[in-house]
């Protein structure tokens, strides 16, 4: 079927477009088995390659099957390896830059769907945004016709679907990393007629740096997830026996399981009092967010709402 199907999106995408009765081909072919190959994926990012003409219909199925190749092809599900990421980033990457928007859209649709994604995919895609934000030529500007210091709403709404992704640096949180990047955006296009999302967004990226919290193991590795997948999966005979006869023969590690192995029982994480903690901006906070606003030598208009949505409590 993988020969099959490469053949099918190479002549589809010969003539630099893809029909909808070709693009139905290809989706009857790929879902046929419930399962995308690396060759299939790279089958798809030479007919994108290829073609003059994304239609809307082409870009959601070559969204939808790069990510679940990315995240389903190997458990466990919804984890992106390291490998995994270097794949997607050498496909995209081949002609030194991410070229159109569906390669884009695709990576960002990953990082949100994923438990976790290394940092190098992550840093690859917000590189990607501030580099177009900064040159005005990339895969989120059509032509380049705006300035180059230009932010835009579709630059915008990349940025927040990143940073607050569940597979983001966080996640579901704004980084430092994050942070300075935003700051970074922020002083390039300060003189600049910018997207009216962008204000908001930078002072809630800010204040979620300084004002959220995220828990230590919040995200899990893609090794420690395959480890929990075959402890789950194990099915030899003494593994059930000796939980079942702990079960049985010691009716107290039902309550106190972690007593029994000499390890105190976890009366649970207070999250009210994590997040009243993080509501505090700490001493490092405090010296990082000033050296941030002194870098120019300045305070300017955002800086000033933010340190008063800051001292509002907001």
């Amino acid at each position: 079927m993988t020969t099959h199907f490469s053949q099918i999106a190479a002549r589809a995408a010969a003539d630099g477009q893809i029909a909808p009765e070709e693009l139905m081909e290809l989706r009857r072919y790929l879902w046929g088995d419930g399962i995308v190959s690396q060759a299939e994926a790279e089958a798809l990012f030479a007919a994108n390659d290829a073609l003059a003409d994304r239609s809307p219909d082409w870009c959601d199925f070559f969204v939808e099957a790069i990510g679940e190749f990315v995240l389903n092809g190997t458990a466990p599900r919804l984890q992106c390896s390291d490998s995994e990421a270097q794949w997607l980033i050498d496909q995209i990457d081949r002609d030194g830059v991410v070229e159109t928007m569906v390669e884009l859209e695709c990576m960002v649709r990953i990082i949100e769907r994923a438990q976790n994604v290394p940092d190098r995919l992550k840093d690859y895609v917000l590189a990607a945004v501030e580099r177009a934000v900064l040159t005005g030529t990339g895969p989120t500007r059509s032509g380049g016709e705006l300035a180059a210091t230009h932010i835009t709403a579709s630059e915008c709404r990349i940025i927040r679907r990143v940073i607050f992704a569940s597979g983001g640096h966080g996640p579901a949180a704004v980084s430092r990393f994050d942070a300075e990047m935003l700051f970074r955006i922020k002083d390039a296009t300060l003189a600049d007629e910018n997207a009216a999302e962008w204000d908001e967004l930078f002072i809630d990226g800010v204040l979620n740096y300084l004002k959220g919290f995220t828990l230590p193991h919040a995200q899990i590795s893609h090794e420690r997830a395959l480890e929990l997948k075959a402890f789950v999966e194990d099915a030899r005979p003494d593994v059930r026996r000796f939980f079942g006869r702990v079960a049985r023969e010691v009716p107290a590690a039902r309550n106190h399981f972690g007593k029994v192995f000499g390890r105190r029982r976890d009366e649970g994480t207070d999250y009210a009092a994590l997040a009243t903690a993080g509501e505090a901006v700490t001493d490092f906070e405090q010296e990082w967010l000033e050296k941030m606003i002194d870098a120019d030598g300045e305070v300017d208009e955002l800086e000033s709402r933010l340190l008063a949505r800051l001292a509002a409590g907001e």
